[in-house]
């Protein structure tokens, strides 16, 4: 029975190191470019939009499935254009009441939760809320 171990083992090591490759693969980590939570409300939100740096974005909800598109180049350009005038700043303090919707940005290594969307945050919410309901549907 030792026999078949050392002849065996050297034999199945190979293959298993080869049919493991691919699968490490696809598992590599892609750049996050930028990332847009929308949270709370009392019907319970809670959109997310990723985009990479390769120009595809990942989009889900609350209700439905998980969406992976890729920008057109225009789109993707504009948003880059947005990008270059955001200031992230420090998060906000959660306001007294309810119903309220807490946006989460997160871009350069930087993340901040907000209520009111400052001025400089005002054109990407916009733009990756459009493109949300340009890519997202329901099956």
């Amino acid at each position: 029975m030792r026999i078949w171990r050392i002849v065996l083992l050297p034999v199945l090591l190979p293959l298993l190191s080869t049919s493991m490759a691919p699968a490490q693969a696809e598992v590599a980590p892609k750049r996050v470019l930028v990332e847009l939570r929308k949270q709370g409300g009392f019907a319970g939100l809670n959109d997310r939009v990723t985009v990479y740096g390769n120009g595809c974005a990942r989009l889900s909800r609350r209700t439905g499935p998980t969406i992976d598109k890729c920008l057109t180049a225009k789109e993707e350009r504009r948003l880059r254009g947005h990008l270059r005038h955001l200031k992230i700043g420090r998060s906000q303090r959660p306001p007294q009441g309810a119903d309220f919707i807490t946006f989460t940005l997160a871009y350069d290594k930087r993340r901040a939760s907000v209520y009111d969307l400052p001025s400089t945050w005002q054109p990407v919410v916009r733009h990756l809320d459009k493109i949300m309901e340009k890519y997202w549907a329901p099956d």
